[in-house]
């Protein structure tokens, strides 16, 4: 295997098993050997004798031990261990009863504790100071019990490796919404949430017609005010501009009937914690990557091998649903109900680098649209011919697909994931983002104090093949992050190492919404603004994300937060240095 050092760091550190005195008793080998036997074996219950279980092991060993694809993380740590649960993440329920959050805390330590991160809607919920008439007393509302949601769940570490990440989502037309968009505006409070705000259609088209808009105590449905939908417009980007949160879902589209398979089973209101992936409560998201940087050969993509890679990758991640212990019987019966399977990319930034295109331009979005049109189509392909053989997903015949075809597996296929920790095991860039830097620093800091350094290495390799590499010029590079300003370096070699903040955010958001035009469910992505960004610039984002097609948004601004995942080394020896946090998307510990 051609593991980066920084990949074998965060195996040890993260992936491979230990035993009872915390001593790594498992190589990077026997991990994929372990997570390939437990996914195959699954073959039998379709009747696979026991020879072709075999040669599908093999072929599923050898599609993770090449970095073609990774699954998510719970996958990697758990298949085939006494900790069975393989699935990312799940929403739960939050009912508007005192017996329903607490039932809910209990659920979600349940499913943090084997590895899942929880996403909650905490909408239903009456405001602040309504009244409760069971007690004659006064209801503390939706941001009170985020707060009790974070400290009892910020015990928890996750399978022993990463810590509990959820998402908290609350409605626009909620009457607390001033108060939940301020809830994480002081850093280091509510550390285990991500915050987002659902924001409707009619709430947009308000803030476009700068009109009044109610908010509804979702107790009774009556308004409790109106006020200019601008004012919480306004407020949201402020405060994303000052530390990135919260961020944007935009509820109305994940349900309209190009997003949703299953409608029948009511509206969607809550996704994971990286926005990716909208859910029902109790329902899963079972992900998986493929690099498709490694599917370049002789200057052109190899169209044969991603389609082979595509394909596997989707039977992969169906066994993956069937070979899952869940923590909650609801759980399991939402999931192999819908069998909703998330297959996304990472590398794409180092794939348009390999075919000398820049991140901002017209031909990145061409090959954007072309690559995840391919992708959804040849896994929906697949899909079919497992639904097929095994039979269609249960809710298949009230589903969007019934009479479009005759059988389907899983009700979505794709997935844009943030992909932080899978992109160092692969040794790729992350998701679909551009260069964050040329050299940067992530955080994966952990008991351990580990944080590391990552080079482009593709950099590297055409400076030595084009022949102006030097230690002196790495040093430069190290220091600043990007190309601009070095003299040493052709042009032709900066338009295409171009750099995230070097990036308008314009064709940020172009990227995501040409992603998201082949994407079954959302896709996980951040604007990368750099520090002298405005509040008018982050409204612009929102309108032109919204107007675009995107499921969601979310912007950061470098240096706005005194801790953050991804820095870019300020002076030559900062990357010696300790900084305190953990990796994932700009909020998420993934």
């Amino acid at each position: 295997m051609k593991l980066t050092d920084n990949a074998l760091t965060l195996l040890n550190l993260r992936y491979l098993r230990r035993n009872e005195y915390g001593e790594v008793i498992e190589t990077p080998e026997q991990l994929f050997r372990r997570v390939a036997h437990a996914i195959a074996i699954v073959e039998r219950k379709y009747g696979k004798s026991d020879e072709e279980i075999k040669k599908i092991e093999e072929e599923f060993y050898e599609l993770m031990t090449s970095l073609r694809f990774l699954p998510n993380s719970p996958t990697l740590m758990n298949a085939g261990t006494n900790s069975g649960q393989l699935s990312a993440c799940n929403v739960l329920p939050l009912e508007d009863s005192m017996e329903s959050i607490f039932e809910t805390i209990k659920n979600a330590a349940i499913v943090q504790k084997f590895g899942g991160g929880t996403g909650f809607s905490f909408s239903k919920l009456r405001p602040k100071g309504d009244k409760v008439g069971s007690t004659g007393g006064i209801a503390a509302g939706p941001v009170f019990f985020l707060n009790a949601f974070d400290s009892a769940l910020k015990g928890i570490r996750q399978a022993h490796r990463r810590f509990a990440t959820n998402m908290g989502i609350l409605r626009v037309d909620h009457p607390d919404i001033f108060e939940f968009i301020d809830a994480k505006k002081q850093e280091g409070v509510i550390t285990t949430f991500n915050i987002s705000v659902g924001i409707t259609d009619k709430f947009m088209q308000a803030v476009k017609n700068n009109q009044m808009f109610d908010l509804v105590n979702p107790r009774n449905g009556k308004t409790v005010m109106r006020l200019p939908a601008t004012e919480i417009f306004d407020k949201i980007a402020k405060n994303a501009w000052s530390n990135g949160e919260p961020g944007l879902v935009f509820i109305d589209r994940m349900n309209n009937t190009a997003s949703n398979p299953v409608p029948h089973l009511g509206p969607i209101e809550a996704t994971n914690p990286c926005g990716e992936q909208p859910l029902y409560p109790y329902d899963s998201c079972n992900l998986g990557s493929i690099d498709v940087s490694k599917m370049i050969k002789d200057k052109e993509i190899d169209w044969v091998l991603l389609e082979k890679t595509v394909k596997l990758s989707v039977r992969f991640l169906d066994n993956v649903i069937d070979s899952s212990l869940f923590a909650l019987k609801e759980i399991e019966e939402r999931t192999k109900s819908i069998r909703r399977i998330g297959l996304g990319v990472m590398g794409f930034a180092d794939m348009l680098i390999k075919l000398d295109i820049a991140y901002n331009s017209d031909q990145a979005l061409e090959l954007a649209e072309k690559l995840m049109k391919f992708i959804t189509e040849k896994g929906r392909e697949m899909s079919v011919e497992l639904g097929e053989e095994r039979g269609s997903f249960p809710e298949f015949e009230k589903s969007i697909w019934n009479g479009k075809y005759k059988a389907l597996r899983n009700s979505t296929i794709t997935t844009i994931a943030p992909t932080s920790n899978l992109s160092i095991i692969a040794g790729c860039s992350h998701s679909i983002e551009p260069i964050f830097s040329i050299t940067y620093i992530r955080n994966v800091k952990d008991s351990l104090g580990t944080n590391l350094v990552e080079t482009n290495p593709l950099f590297e390799e055409i400076a030595k093949k084009r022949g102006f590499y030097s230690e002196k010029l790495m040093k430069q590079v190290l220091a600043k992050g990007k190309l601009n300003g070095i003299d040493q370096i052709p042009d032709d070699v900066k338009r295409v190492f171009v750099v995230s903040h070097d990036i308008s955010p314009e064709w940020h958001v172009k990227m995501q919404a040409t992603f998201q035009k082949y994407t079954d469910n959302a896709v996980s992505k951040t604007v990368n603004l750099p520090n002298n960004a405005t509040v008018d610039d982050v409204k612009k984002i929102y309108m032109l994300a919204y107007d675009l097609g995107c499921k969601g948004i979310t912007v950061y601004r470098d240096g706005s937060r005194e801790k953050q995942i991804i820095n870019i080394p300020k002076e030559q020896d900062d990357a010696e240095k300790i900084i305190e946090n953990s990796g994932g998307c700009v909020t998420c510990h993934l």
